[in-house]
């Protein structure tokens, strides 16, 4: 906004800023001031913030100790200027609207993921019955090592304690709309999909070829479960022509193959084990770093932060440092439970969310199926999956008769 002290108006705004009273120009010239000084102010911050960043990624790819230097010890700027002057504002002409440019590409949601998955792979998820479903991620997460308390707890916080399976983030059915691909009880993203197929998609194309050969298994499913493999080895190898980092999995799952991947997250046999697989890796990466068992909310600051990350707030002196210091600035500003906390702060606000969540029906049915599995394991049961048998294993299930 330009201001002018003369006669001569050349625009509409300066001629409606030239009508205003010197006291009402004044009012308006030190609002406008302390809004480019704060805005100033923010975008420092956020420089030297993304400087304490790089520098520590490379202390920490050194083996080198982390200090308090290492990290911005405030929170970001607040505003605390004049407050906008609504009258004088409203005497002004609205500024005009910016120009019509192409509009930005919807996010892709799970009728996008299925379509992929058919047209670029010829694959159709097998969607299973959401009890099924759960019983499966259950069974999944106890043969990893995962406790109840962790993948519950990490359920409650990422579902809000009622999501299904196919839950995408944001979703809004009127509007076929979405906050971001973050999908199911995990809430991995597209660019996490990615990552797991190029990284384990050996590992789940065996463990499919495995469940096909066991004992009883049934001739259908088992062809179903070797078309699989054979599928997910196919993806397997196109991920793997993708360089490795962050970014580059971010625009890779914004093609067909990338999307179509992402619809492994909805299929029965592959799904519960793609995002217990990305949790487990989650606990190996704190246990390498000297964190032996994690709590469900630290297993969630690490999941929602990153790995490397979420550790920092773990641990001194990252723990008591502001969250700003371990997010990107868009996405500290598009998350308010992060906030002006620090690492512990939000640890302590996720359990606190955790709490009031695993008090929800998904959550308790979740914890319900937790339980089964272990009492009868305790009895020297076994624990299988039940997609690989004809019907849902009514032992493990508290809602079956």
């Amino acid at each position: 906004m330009t201001f002018v002290t003369t006669t001569y108006a050349q625009t509409p705004l300066q001629e409606a800023i030239a009508r205003l009273s010197p006291q009402q120009q004044a009012i308006l010239r030190a609002y406008e001031s302390a809004r480019i000084a704060y805005a100033k102010s923010v975008d420092a911050y956020w420089k030297r913030v993304e400087l304490k960043r790089k520098r520590r990624k490379t202390k920490i790819a050194r083996s080198l100790p982390l200090t308090l230097d290492d990290y911005v010890a405030e929170q970001p700027p607040v505003y605390n200027g004049p407050k906008r002057p609504a009258e004088i504002m409203a005497m002004l002409p609205k500024p005009p609207k910016p120009p019509v440019t192409e509009a930005p590409t919807p996010i892709p949601v799970v009728s996008d993921f299925l379509r992929e998955a058919e047209a670029t792979y010829g694959f159709r998820p097998d969607r299973v019955p959401e009890d099924d479903f759960m019983i499966a991620y259950a069974l999944e997460a106890v043969k990893l090592g995962l406790s109840r308390d962790q993948v519950v707890r990490v359920y409650a916080l990422e579902t809000g304690g009622m999501g299904t399976h196919d839950l995408q983030s944001g979703y809004n059915p009127r509007t076929g709309r979405a906050a971001s691909t973050a999908l199911g009880y995990a809430q991995l993203l597209a660019a996490n999909s990615i990552e797991q197929v190029r990284k384990e998609g050996d590992e789940f194309a065996s463990r499919l070829e495995r469940l096909a050969q066991e004992p009883g298994m049934p001739r259908a499913k088992a062809q179903s479960l070797l078309y699989k493999a054979a599928l997910v080895r196919r993806m397997n190898a196109d991920a793997r022509r993708v360089r490795d980092g962050w970014a580059a999995h971010v625009e890779y799952a914004k093609t067909p193959r990338g999307l179509a991947m992402h619809a492994l997250n909805l299929d029965g046999d592959i799904g519960p084990w793609m995002q217990v697989v990305k949790l487990r890796s989650v606990v190996e990466y704190a246990r390498k770093k000297g964190l032996g068992r994690l709590t469900g909310a630290q297993l969630e600051l690490m999941n929602l932060a990153g790995p490397g990350s979420g550790f920092e707030m773990l641990v001194p002196p990252g723990r008591d440092m502001p969250t700003s210091n371990f997010f990107e600035r868009g996405g500290y500003e598009r998350n308010p439970v992060v906030h002006d906390r620090t690492g512990a702060e939000l640890l302590a606000k996720l359990d606190e969310i955790m709490d009031r969540n695993i008090q929800k029906p998904g959550a308790q049915k979740f914890a319900a199926i937790f339980d089964r599995i272990q009492r009868r394991l305790a009895q020297g049961g076994h624990a299988q999956s039940s997609t690989a048998e004809q019907s849902p294993l009514s032992f493990i299930n508290p809602f079956s008769r």
